[in-house]
């Protein structure tokens, strides 16, 4: 059986090590404030103005985390799925633009060849 005096050194310095770490951890870490207290002020300024579109992205990031994991596949495979989507509709949107853009160009070749005949 081992010596009590001993196993009463081990037990304080494992609970040193496994309070005492994240302690230390916790106590020189700087806040948040401290951070920004510490950067040039064109960097605040940024910051700061940055700071709305930045929480929008990441509200819009856990949202559509939300909806990925409401379906039975992995969350990577629903979020590629959604990519692909999201790339076939951009290209839709762009050819409709463009044809759109091609019409008008039309008309206004069809008016000025009937202006100019006129």
């Amino acid at each position: 059986m081992p010596n009590p005096r001993t196993t009463f050194k081990m037990l304080v310095a494992g609970a040193a090590m496994c309070i005492g770490g994240p302690a230390l951890v916790w106590y020189v870490s700087p806040t948040e404030e401290e951070l920004f207290k510490r950067y040039n002020p064109e960097l605040q300024k940024r910051s700061l103005e940055n700071r709305k579109e930045r929480q929008e992205d990441f509200d819009k990031f856990v949202t559509n985390l939300k909806e990925y994991s409401k379906s039975d596949k992995p969350i990577w495979t629903v979020a590629k799925e959604a990519e692909e989507k999201n790339r076939r509709e951009a290209a839709a949107k762009m050819r409709e633009e463009q044809q759109a853009l091609a019409a008008g160009i039309e008309r206004r070749r069809q008016e000025i060849r009937s202006s100019a005949s006129s």
